[in-house]
């Protein structure tokens, strides 16, 4: 449904540590480093399309009056298995993320993990289980 998603951080580099470290489980990768700080995460070349942008301001296309929202987000990252959730979970942890919901089958065939970023923002690996 979306193209690319971007959100602007109070931190830059904890929010690369935290995002480099989390989404690699993923197939997710930094593929792009900005001056500011920014950077932009994307899959593993040959995955599907689609990228988020993080950064410490807004792009120049945004508003000048974009900050760091006071109203968290919530992003869900597509896992390729359940192993891919539990790598993801214990990688946000280790790197500065706060649990929000260990792994673990939410409905049936739907199992996921939930950590708040170093913004507050709550992010999801989730794997859908084939019926």
């Amino acid at each position: 449904m979306f193209d690319h998603f971007g959100m602007i951080v109070s931190d830059a580099g904890k929010a690369l540590r935290f995002y480099e470290s989390c989404l690699e489980p993923l197939g997710l990768q930094i593929v792009q480093r900005h001056p500011n700080g920014a950077f932009i995460v994307a899959p593993e070349e040959g995955g599907a399309a689609g990228f988020l942008y993080v950064g410490p301001d807004a792009p120049e296309f945004w508003s000048e009056t974009h900050t760091p929202s006071s109203s968290p987000v919530h992003i869900c990252f597509v896992a390729t298995s359940r192993s891919a959730v539990d790598a993801f979970y214990k990688a946000a942890l280790a790197s500065g993320g706060a649990d929000n919901g260990a792994p673990g089958e939410r409905d049936p065939g739907y199992y996921a993990a939930y950590v708040i970023d170093p913004d507050g923002n709550n992010v999801e690996a989730a794997f859908r289980q084939a019926s």
